[in-house]
């Protein structure tokens, strides 16, 4: 299943009594942001390897984050995320939002490809810092 058919199952459509149109609910508890944000992860394979690649987020939240990966990391897995905030909302400064999460999702973005689509969910601790 796609992300794009995931996004559109997590949403629960109800007919309410007498309605000529369905209702489409969100089951979602935050809003999701369709935000290009460059990005680097870094995180431990199955056996044991680190891996680091630049990628971009493809959408984010207050709790987590969608992007797309070539490596094959494991549901459960932690993970460390550098995001590069757009200079218009820094200032001019280059910084990056440091933060830790766990992958929760991982699914095939296309049968051709060799990447992977990959959710994670961030833990609570973040911060910020600025490139000289």
């Amino acid at each position: 299943m796609s992300h794009q058919q995931k996004k559109e199952a997590s949403k629960k459509t109800k007919v309410e009594k007498g309605a000529k149109t369905p209702v489409v609910v969100n089951r979602r508890r935050e809003w999701r942001f369709e935000l290009p944000l460059a990005a680097e992860i870094e995180g431990q394979l199955p056996l044991g390897q680190k891996f680091k690649k630049k990628t971009v987020i493809e959408n984010i939240s207050s709790t987590g984050a969608y992007f797309s990966l070539d490596s094959n990391p494991v549901v459960g897995s932690k993970v460390s995320l550098a995001i590069n905030l757009p200079t218009k909302l820094t200032e001019g400064k280059k910084v990056k939002l440091v933060l830790e999460g766990t992958i929760i999702r991982i699914e095939k973005k296309q049968e051709k490809s060799r990447k992977l689509g990959v959710a994670v969910r961030f833990k609570r601790d973040f911060h910020f810092v600025e490139e000289k």
